[in-house]
């Protein structure tokens, strides 16, 4: 008990005491009560720093994403023109140019796989056509549960062969 009869420690009232025995009062909010709102602001910092690294992982993982899919078409275009290039032998000797199917989708579909992403090639028509397909991994994005982004890209190419257009 203190000297008023009563005991502090029982006390309530709208203050609250911090130690030492201070008091320390609460800050009243716009309709005229005493709420205590200090984890609202950590809250919304959070989620605006979230949001602010999926921004830049779209900024920075995208523009890879970009490369890699010009680095993919490219791969494709040349895995195609290496394909075009296998003529048969067979048909040259008879004075015509076609391309040997098989000897085509080996030669393109090894030009990819010395790139590092093996593909896949079909002929048709006299035209061999490259796909390729593949993922790059991010390296912001994984915050947001995006691990891997897809790359593809198909290419064609025709082996030409005389004169294609007056001058």
């Amino acid at each position: 008990m203190t000297r008023s009869g009563r005991d502090r420690s029982h006390r309530v009232d709208d203050e609250s005491t911090v130690p030492g025995g201070r008091a320390r009062q609460s800050r009243p909010n716009q309709a005229g009560g005493s709420q205590r709102q200090e984890g609202s602001i950590s809250a919304f910092l959070a989620f605006f720093a979230v949001a602010l690294f999926a921004l830049m992982g779209l900024v920075l993982d995208g523009g890879s994403a970009m490369n890699a899919q010009q680095a993919a078409y490219d791969e494709a275009e040349q895995a195609a023109r290496a394909g075009a290039g296998a003529l048969s032998v067979d048909g040259l000797r008879a004075g015509s140019v076609a391309i040997d199917t098989q000897a085509a989708i080996a030669a393109a579909e090894a030009y990819t796989v010395s790139t590092g992403h093996p593909g896949t090639a079909s002929v048709a028509d006299g035209k061999v056509t490259v796909n390729v397909r593949y993922r790059i991994p991010t390296s912001i994005l994984g915050i947001v549960d995006i691990s891997t982004l897809p790359v593809s890209a198909t290419a064609s190419a025709v082996n030409v062969y005389g004169v294609t257009k007056e001058d």
